[in-house]
C-alpha cells in the first residue's frame, strides 16, 4: 500500500494537536480527541491463528501447523479470512461504542521468530525453524491480513524484532548474543521480507541484543530504514519498563520513554509513555520526537479508514465462524497433520476394526485444539468426537488413562488411578488410538503457563504419567496408533512400538474431524515437519546460546527422531526429472501409488564451503496435488539467497563454485540430486 496520501492526512491532523494530545496517542490505549474527531483506539489485538481474545471466531490450527502445510496460498487465504472476521467484529463493536482492548484492527501477528530450540514454549506461535519457510508463510499471512484494497482490511505486525526465542523466564533481562553472520543468515531474513513487502507494523522484542534493548536498538532501527519501513513500531507489552527495572540501561521511567522514542519506538504497549510529558519537561525528548511518532501512528489509522467510508464497512457479522470459514479451518488441519510412521495399518478399514479404543488425556480435551493466543470456537470437535462421527458403527471404548501431567487424575486418588481403565479399554478393542501430548498449559508464554519452566519445556519427553500410560497400553499388544498433540518436538517412547504415529499439533476447532478423515482414509496426509524432532536434548547447545552452530536441521550434527521436512503419505511419489533454469527448477513428479495425494516438493542447497551451513538449507518448495498413477511437471521458484553465503560480518558473498541441489518430498524413497 502507498501510504503517502495517508501520511499527508496524518501530518495535517497532528499539526492541529497540542503536544499533550499527540503524546496521548502513543500509548496502546489511545485516548479520544473529541475536538478533532479522533475516536479512542486500542492498538492491542491478536490474530495468530484466528481473531483472538475477542469472543467467538473461527479457531484455525496453531501457527506451527501453518508451517507444516508448506502452503503460502492457503496461509494467505487464512489471513484474508481472519481479517474478514476481524472487520465484521470491529464493525459491530464500533456500533456498540466498544473500542477497548482486543477490539481494534491492528493485529500483533505474525510471529516470524525462528524456532531455534525445541524447549521454547512460544515456538508453537512460529512457522518453524527455517528462515525461508518462515519468511514465505509470514509474507502470505501478512498479505491476507492487510489485503490489497484502498484501505488496510487489518494491519499485520511482524514480531518479535529481533533474535528472540527464549528462555521465557529470562526474557525481561536477557541479553541475546548473536553474530552478524547468524543475524543476516537466520534471524533477520523473514523480517526483511515482510518489511520490504509493506508490513504495517513491527514489534520489538523484550530482550537485549548484543547489549542494546530491542525496543530501542540503534542497529535494528537502521535495518528497518535500510529496508524502507514506513509503518509503525511498537514495544512488546511492558518491555519499556524492563529498561530501568531489569536491563538497567536507564534509571527512571522518563529516561526509558526518552530512550525508546528517540530510537524509533512509536507506540508503547504498557505505561511508560505516560511519562513522556515528564521526559519533555526534563529535556530528555523534544516535541518533534513526540509528533514524529504520532504522525506514523495516525498514518496507519487513516490507512485503516479512520473518519472515512471503507470498502469493508458492510462486512456482516454473519462472516464470523461461517460455514465457509469452518471448512477452511478443517482443510488447514488436514493439510498440516504429519504422518510420522505407518506400518500399513492406516488408513483404518471399518470392517476390520469394529471395536476402537480411544485412550489418553487429550482425547476428549477441547484445550488441545486451541494452542495459545486463540479465540473461542463454538463448534469444537475433539479427537474422540471426530472418531465417533467417522466410525458411527464401531463400538468406541473411551478411557482417559491419566491426567495431563499429574500422577493421579482425581483428587485424593491413587497414583495412576485411570491406568487400569485404559488397559481394560485396550483389551476390549481391535485397535487403539492413543491420544497423548501437551496443551497450552504445558508449553507457551511466560506468565500464562504454570509448568515449572515459565512456559518452556524442561524435557522433550511427555509428563511421567503419560509416559507410564503409553508403556502400559503398548504392552497390551493391540494394534496402536499414536495421535500426539504439541506445538513442538516431543518424544513419547512409542516411536518404535506403535504401528502408526500422527503429529496433530494444536489442530483448531475442527481438529477432531480432520484427524478422523485421515484415519479412515478419506484424506491422504500431506503435512511436513517445519521443525526437527530430536531424540533428546543431548547434543543441543545451552538454551541461552544463540549461536546457530549445531542448531536446527541446517547445522545439527547428531541423529534425529524425525528430520525437518519429513512427512509420509498413503501413496508414493517419485521424482522423474529435474532441471534448473536460472531462478527456478522444473520438476516432473509422479504419483506411483493407488491413491490421489498431495505432497511438498522441497529443494535444498548443499555447498562445501567454510561459510556454508554444515548440512543443507531450504531454498525452494511447492505443494502439489497429483492423481493416482499420474505425473505432473511444474516449476519451483528458488530463494534469491540460493547462491549467497554470509561472512562473519554478515555481508553477503555470491557463491559461484560447485553446487548441489537436493530434491525430496520428505519421504525416504523420494529424492534426487542435481549437481552443476
Amino acid at each position: 500500500m502507498d501510504l503517502k496520501k495517508y501520511r499527508k492526512m496524518a501530518e495535517e491532523l497532528v499539526a492541529q494537536m497540542t503536544v499533550e494530545e499527540a503524546a496521548s496517542q502513543l500509548s496502546f490505549q489511545a485516548a479520544p480527541i473529541e475536538r478533532l474527531g479522533v475516536p479512542a483506539f486500542n492498538w492491542w489485538n491478536e490474530a495468530l491463528h484466528g481473531v483472538a481474545r475477542a469472543g467467538t471466531a473461527t479457531v484455525f490450527p496453531q501457527a506451527i501447523a501453518f508451517g507444516a502445510t508448506f502452503d503460502p496460498d492457503l496461509v494467505e487465504k487464512i489471513g484474508e479470512t481472519v481479517s474478514t472476521e476481524g472487520r465484521a467484529k470491529y464493525n459491530q463493536f464500533a456500533a456498540e461504542e466498544d473500542r477497548t482492548i482486543y477490539k481494534g484492527l491492528t493485529y500483533w501477528s505474525p510471529n516470524v521468530n525462528i524456532f531455534r530450540d525445541p524447549r521454547w514454549g512460544r515456538g508453537q506461535e512460529t512457522y518453524g525453524e527455517d528462515p525461508y519457510l518462515t519468511g514465505e508463510l509470514g509474507l502470505a499471512y501478512m498479505r491476507g491480513l492487510q489485503g490489497d484494497g484502498e484501505h488496510y482490511r487489518s494491519v499485520a505486525c511482524a514480531k518479535h524484532f529481533a533474535v528472540h526465542s527464549g528462555p521465557e523466564s529470562l526474557r525481561h533481562e536477557f541479553d541475546a548474543q548473536a553474530s552478524e553472520k547468524d543475524m543476516s543468515e537466520t534471524y533477520l531474513p523473514a523480517f526483511e521480507k515482510l518489511v520490504k513487502s509493506g508490513v504495517g507494523g513491527v514489534m520489538g522484542a523484550y530482550n537485549r541484543l548484543n547489549g542494546e534493548p530491542c525496543c530501542a536498538h540503534t542497529k535494528l532501527q537502521e535495518k528497518l530504514k535500510e529496508w524502507g519501513f514506513e509503518g509503525y513500531f511498537t514495544s512488546d507489552c511492558w518491555a519499556l519498563a524492563d529498561f530501568h527495572l531489569h536491563h538497567k540501561v536507564t534509571s527512571t521511567a522518563p529516561q526509558s520513554a526518552a530512550l525508546a522514542i528517540k530510537n524509533g519506538c512509536d507506540l508503547n504497549c504498557g505505561s511508560v509513555y505516560l511519562q513522556l510529558l515528564v521526559a519533555l519537561q526534563e529535556g530528555l525528548v523534544s516535541e518533534e520526537d513526540i509528533r514524529r511518532s504520532c504522525i506514523r501512528l495516525m498514518t496507519i489509522r487513516y490507512a485503516l479508514g479512520m473518519g472515512q467510508k471503507t470498502e469493508y464497512d458492510e462486512i456482516p457479522y454473519s462472516e464470523v465462524e461461517s460455514r465457509k470459514h469452518l471448512r477452511l479451518a478443517k482443510k488447514t488441519a488436514e493439510k498440516s497433520i504429519v504422518l510420522l510412521k505407518n506400518d500399513g495399518i492406516l488408513p483404518l478399514r471399518k470392517k476390520k476394526y469394529e471395536k476402537i479404543a480411544v485412550i489418553g488425556p487429550v482425547a476428549a480435551s477441547e484445550s488441545v485444539l486451541y494452542g495459545n493466543y486463540c479465540g473461542t470456537g463454538s463448534e469444537c470437535v475433539t479427537l474422540l468426537e471426530g472418531v465417533r462421527k467417522a466410525f458411527p458403527d464401531a463400538r468406541i471404548y473411551y478411557a482417559k488413562g491419566s491426567h495431563l501431567y499429574k500422577d493421579s487424575d482425581e483428587d485424593v486418588a491413587a497414583t495412576d488411578d485411570k491406568l487400569s481403565e485404559a488397559m481394560i479399554a485396550a483389551k476390549q478393542s481391535d485397535v487403539v488410538l492413543l491420544c497423548v501430548g501437551l496443551d497450552a498449559t504445558l508449553e507457551g508464554e511466560e506468565g500464562s503457563v504454570q509448568n515449572g519452566a515459565a512456559g518452556d519445556k524442561l524435557s522433550l519427553t511427555l509428563p511421567e504419567c503419560q509416559m507410564r500410560l503409553i508403556k502400559a497400553v503398548l504392552a497390551v499388544g493391540k494394534p496402536t496408533i499414536v495421535l500426539q498433540t504439541s506445538g513442538s518436538s516431543i518424544v513419547t517412547g512409542a516411536e518404535e512400538s506403535a504401528n502408526a504415529v500422527l503429529q496433530v499439533w494444536y489442530p483448531g476447532e475442527k481438529g477432531g474431524d480432520a484427524v478422523a478423515e485421515i484415519l479412515r482414509g478419506k484424506v491422504n496426509p500431506s503435512g511436513k515437519l517445519p521443525v526437527t524432532f530430536f531424540k533428546s536434548l543431548d547434543g543441543l547447545p545451552e538454551f541461552t546460546d544463540y549461536s546457530m552452530q549445531n542448531r536446527t536441521y541446517t547445522n545439527f550434527a547428531g541423529e534425529v527422531l524425525y528430520p525437518f521436512g519429513y512427512g509420509l503419505s498413503y501413496t508414493k511419489f517419485k521424482i522423474l526429472s529435474a532441471k534448473r533454469k536460472k531462478n527456478k527448477v522444473v520438476v516432473t513428479l509422479k504419483n506411483e501409488g493407488e491413491r490421489d495425494g498431495e505432497t511438498v516438493l522441497q529443494i535444498y542447497r548443499k555447498i562445501s564451503h567454510p561459510l556454508a551451513e554444515r548440512n543443507k538449507r531450504l531454498v525452494g518448495f511447492r505443494r502439489v496435488s497429483i492423481k493416482a498413477g499420474k505425473e505432473k511437471t511444474f516449476s519451483v521458484d528458488l530463494s534469491d539467497r540460493t547462491n549467497l553465503l554470509f561472512d562473519d560480518q554478515g555481508k553477503s558473498v555470491l557463491y559461484d563454485g560447485e553446487f548441489r541441489l537436493l530434491l525430496s518430498d520428505g519421504t525416504p524413497d523420494c529424492a534426487l540430486e542435481i549437481s552443476y
